[in-house]
């Protein structure tokens, strides 16, 4: 398995896309718009491959100097629980910790929260609704 930043607008952004759709938006009824896309392109964008195959990603928003919000976190759904979101997550801090970033958040869905906690993630603040769903603002400093 190999990690790497992709870049915003490429083929293998495009494939990001798809996977988080069909993880994280389709079974909601969402969708994703241009408008929302092109936003992401200041984000550092991390996928993980298995040669071409595509198991999995997140990206990474700049909050302020110090801080990054992890976002989009999605591994196929018949690959999860075996080690993919791990690394995703250790590469991930690797790239945030490189820029000098001390901080990284993120809106955690109440059921990925003990996922979370396995990397030192620590709850902040009461639950409250995004996309439908209960979420908690999870942080850690890395």
């Amino acid at each position: 398995m190999g990690l790497k930043q992709i870049d915003h607008g490429s083929s293998d952004y495009q494939r990001v896309i798809q996977l988080r759709f069909s993880i994280l938006r389709a079974p909601l009824g969402l969708n994703f718009s241009q408008e929302d896309l092109d936003k992401e392109k200041e984000h550092i964008h991390i996928a993980s491959f298995e040669e071409d195959e595509l198991l999995g990603c997140c990206m990474l928003t700049r909050i302020d100097h110090h801080t990054l919000q992890l976002r989009q976190m999605a591994v196929k759904d018949n690959l999860q629980r075996k080690g993919i979101g791990a690394s995703i997550m250790a590469f991930a801090e690797n790239i945030s910790r490189d820029k000098g970033y001390r901080r990284i958040i993120m809106h955690a869905r109440d059921t990925a929260i003990g996922f979370y906690e396995k990397f030192g993630y620590k709850v902040k603040g009461d639950q409250f609704i995004e996309v439908n769903l209960p979420h908690h603002v999870m942080e850690k400093k890395i």
